[in-house]
């Protein structure tokens, strides 16, 4: 049993008529009569009787003419429902990123994509550097915000802002007047380091010459707390401009650069390469390139996006 079935049943239930009904369908006569014969026999019993030229329902037309009304009724709701999705998209995205793209990115991305798309609800499942892109290849997340760069050749990726690692200290700090902090300006003063992750192994790269005179205090999982740690006086750290922004601003941290060159940073949003992408997918791509390149003038963060949405 097909809709076009059900819609020839009721085009003759309507016209009373077999030949009147292949008209409106665009079907011989024959055609529309084998549909019908179809139909009774999927549904084991008879659905017109037919005297001559003259047609009528049995009791079981009657009762399936009911029936066949409340379907097309549902199929012409679920159509206009996927129409209104098609213009103002419903649903729900889960974005993965670590603490904190979570505290210092997200909430204003957020912002501009619920402006845009306020029936999608946005839900972030808050995991480490690696395990965003397993959550993105698991399908627990759609998106996932991370640091790149990224191994998995599953995974579509779009550079979409840069920043730099430096040198955080207090501002009263001995460091805090230094241009550029070259490796062996650190000796003297206790580090607080991240546990892991892709920051640590270049900072391993940028230590490799003193790493037998380092002084580690502490190792943490958390980027939020190392800046409250080396705000309290506890050590240096090494985080993203993005993270310690309203401190330096504020005058309570100082930022310095690394030497000899700087530690660039490149965030990426991925997503996997076979999945379908929605309309409400699609414009969450379109809000972050654009909130990103509004900050980052002058820097390439373009993608092939498909032509259009894939999955609704």
């Amino acid at each position: 049993m097909d809709f076009d079935q059900i819609h020839t049943f009721l085009e003759i239930v309507r016209l009373k008529s077999f030949s009147k009904a292949a008209q409106t369908c665009y079907r011989t006569q024959p055609a529309i009569s084998a549909q019908i014969r179809q139909l009774e026999h999927e549904l084991k019993c008879e659905l017109f009787e037919r005297f001559g030229s003259r047609i009528s329902l049995t009791t079981a037309g009657k009762l399936f003419a009911q029936y066949a009304e409340q379907m097309m009724d549902v199929r012409r709701q679920a159509q206009d429902a996927l129409n209104e999705l098609e213009s103002s998209p419903r649903g729900e995205l889960v974005i993965a990123a670590n603490e904190a793209t979570c505290i210092y990115v997200l909430p204003s991305v957020f912002a501009e994509y619920k402006q845009q798309f306020p029936g999608v609800q946005l839900q972030v499942n808050r995991s480490y550097g690696s395990r965003v892109v397993e959550a993105v290849m698991e399908n627990v997340a759609d998106f996932g915000l991370t640091q790149l760069p990224v191994a998995e050749k599953r995974v579509q990726i779009v550079d979409i802002y840069r920043d730099e690692i430096r040198c955080v200290v207090p501002s009263g700090h001995p460091l805090a007047g230094f241009e550029k902090i070259a490796a062996e300006d650190i000796l003297p003063y206790s580090l607080l380091l991240p546990q892991s992750g892709i920051t640590r192994t270049r900072l391993n790269s940028w230590f490799e010459k003193v790493e037998d005179e380092l002084q580690v205090s502490m190792e943490l999982d958390s980027t939020e707390t190392m800046k409250r740690f080396v705000m309290a006086g506890l050590g240096i750290s090494f985080l993203s401009g993005a993270t310690a922004q309203e401190e330096v601003a504020a005058g309570t941290l100082k930022s310095i650069p690394l030497a000899p060159e700087p530690m660039v940073r490149k965030l990426g949003l991925i997503y996997r390469k076979d999945k379908a992408l929605s309309k409400a997918a699609l414009g969450f791509i379109q809000v972050t390139l654009a909130h990103f390149g509004s900050q980052n003038t002058g820097q390439s963060n373009s993608v092939q996006l498909p032509a259009r949405p894939v999955a609704g």
